[in-house]
């Protein structure tokens, strides 16, 4: 490839999300000396924003931010199918291991304790950015510009998607509505309401429903004891689950597992 060709690549565009961004005056820089294109958000709602907006090529994410964490983002970030496929680094002072765990797990390609070598930084995104395919499928995009309106339902339905998924591993061991609302980081009312409109049921009538087909599946497809899969559904005793089971499909497990076969 020419030197020519080279200048005609377009600069990967890289999307930093920190609440105090002044600390990281000296990466900024040393991105945009390896040819990247910088934004900056202030907060994580405003950074989800800007993602869905310019769909960046990377991001750099910080985990502690008040209102909407890091992980809160990330969730947010994999139930949208406009940006589930940007590489998500976290980039922050956390430094636990259920911390790195749990930025893995969300979706994280790579998580980054402050404080950091710059280079080893910018070495890390320009690996990543290798990595993805966005960078070498980009082509030119159209900027969709929506209501006020239209923004909000997309928002909803990508805040319900990221709740389904999160509650989805949690079966055996829910969150409480407060809990689940901190974890995409919005008010318990909110999700609440975003249930109720997308879905017609309450996230305690949800979380019971998928309790049930998930109960269904294993009586059907496994060997399992139904006291296994009363544990697996979040149920502290077999006899709560086979009375729940019952009342939701009419017979009890042995009889519906039965019926399967």
């Amino acid at each position: 490839m020419t030197e020519i060709d080279q200048q005609r690549l377009p600069e990967p565009h890289v999307l930093l999300i920190d609440d105090n961004p002044d600390e990281l005056r000296l990466l900024v820089e040393a991105l945009r000396d390896s040819r990247c294109r910088i934004s900056i958000a202030f907060d994580g709602m405003q950074g989800y924003d800007r993602a869905v907006a310019f769909a960046p090529d990377l991001i750099l994410l910080d985990v502690r931010m008040p209102k909407m964490d890091g992980f809160a983002v990330t969730r947010m970030l994999k139930a949208n199918a406009v940006t589930e496929n940007i590489p998500v680094i976290f980039l922050t002072v956390s430094s636990e291991i259920s911390a790195r765990l749990t930025g893995l797990r969300e979706g994280g390609v790579d998580y980054i304790v402050k404080p950091y070598a710059v280079e080893e930084v910018v070495e890390r995104v320009r690996i990543h950015l290798k990595l993805s395919s966005r960078l070498a499928e980009r082509t030119e995009t159209k900027s969709i510009l929506e209501d006020d309106t239209g923004a909000a339902e997309n928002r909803e339905q990508v805040l319900v998607r990221a709740a389904r998924r999160y509650l989805s591993a949690k079966l055996s061991d829910p969150p409480t509505l407060p809990d689940l609302a901190r974890a995409l980081g919005v008010d318990k009312r909110r999700i609440s309401s975003a249930f109720q409109r997308n879905l017609g049921v309450t996230v305690f009538e949800y979380i019971r429903l998928e309790r049930m087909k998930k109960a269904r599946h294993l009586l059907a497809r496994t060997s399992l004891s139904i006291a296994a899969i009363a544990e697996e559904v979040g149920f502290t005793s077999t006899a709560n689950f086979s009375t729940a089971f019952r009342d939701h499909m009419g017979v009890p497990p042995s009889a519906f597992r039965n019926n399967q076969r």
